[in-house]
């Protein structure tokens, strides 16, 4: 019994970790690799959209050639379509296009207004910033690539403008941040940080992420190209969640097969060790003894890059390891 609920708040405090965060913000995690639909976990693309949208070219890309941190970036391209050109796109929401009209399409948590695929990523803290790292191309001298995201309750749509296909869900926004980039080639990684705007004091229960590499909704100029990577929301003490739970409490890395985890705060409750590979299965975990420093055999394991997370009571930290 003991176990179970020792298991549980394992399970609980991870969750709540993941509601403060942006879930796969370092886009290290895709699904249907090598496909037309290949897309970040947690994150969706036209090819998995409704409609004509799915009938669109494939505008998202992992991109292993560039990157800020990690081995991934993800890429938006805005393309040249039979009958228009077609936005990059990716949102942790569902990009729908119910007619070949570009000025009826918009994003949403689901589809239409009583639509049954309901897509939403969990979040309830209330942080000051929205920051990435971005590149971006220019098709046409005018275009610029953009980076949105809501924090709301219920579904929520972009635009929020009411249309024939979907309500006005404006009521249910709880505070935004937008990044638009330069009308200009960025040719190296850069940073940006955009603040949120808060409309209403109560906890949001969902973030909805919507990044393009053309803004204009009606661009008929294909070639713009968007690379994101590394997007991370800041909490009001100037550090992102992530460093607030780190706090120095522990330093995670790894040499040859071998992962150290050195506690350099005395913890006094169970703290576990999970890794992941690149597609989200746990290959290893181990309980770890408390204020000392740990060494885990991960032979067993091939050559790459693998994420971990830390967590227990006093301390939730997650990251990226590479294994030789």
């Amino acid at each position: 019994m003991k176990k179970t609920l020792t298991l549980l708040s394992i399970a609980l405090s991870a969750s709540l970790f993941a509601q403060t965060t942006i879930q796969n913000g370092d886009f290290e995690l895709w699904e249907n690799v090598g496909a037309a639909s290949e897309e970040p976990t947690f994150f969706n693309s036209n090819k998995t959209g409704t409609d004509w949208a799915t009938s669109g070219p494939q505008t998202c890309y992992r991109d292993a050639t560039t990157f800020h941190g990690g081995a991934y970036s993800v890429r938006m391209e805005t393309k040249t379509f039979v009958i228009a050109v077609v936005n990059g796109s990716v949102t942790t929401g569902i990009v729908n296009a119910p007619t070949t009209n570009k000025a009826d399409g918009y994003i949403g948590t689901m589809e239409g207004a009583t639509g049954t695929d309901i897509r939403r990523m969990s979040f309830v803290g209330r942080p000051d910033s929205l920051v990435g790292w971005y590149k971006y191309t220019q098709g046409g001298s005018s275009e610029i690539g953009k980076v949105r995201a809501i924090l709301h309750t219920g579904n929520y749509y972009d635009p929020e403008t009411a249309s024939s296909y979907h309500p006005d869900s404006s009521v249910n926004k709880i505070a935004d941040a937008l990044f638009l980039t330069p009308a200009a080639n960025i040719a190296s990684w850069t940073r940006f940080a955009v603040a949120f705007n808060y409309v209403s004091a109560s906890t949001p229960s969902y973030i909805m992420i919507n990044t393009t590499a053309s803004n204009d909704q009606l661009t008929s100029t294909a070639g713009s190209k968007l690379w994101l990577d590394d997007l991370s929301v800041v909490y009001p003490s100037g550090a992102s969640v992530q460093d607030l739970y780190n706090e120095n409490n522990a330093s995670v890395y790894a040499n040859d097969k071998t992962i150290y985890v050195d506690f350099i705060k005395m913890m006094n409750s169970k703290t576990v060790l999970s890794v992941y590979d690149l597609t989200g299965k746990m290959v290893s975990t181990k309980v770890l003894a408390n204020s000392q420093l740990n060494s885990i055999n991960v032979s067993e394991l091939n050559s790459g890059l693998y994420l971990y997370q830390l967590i227990g009571a006093e301390i939730q930290k997650s990251g990226k390891l590479f294994i030789k």
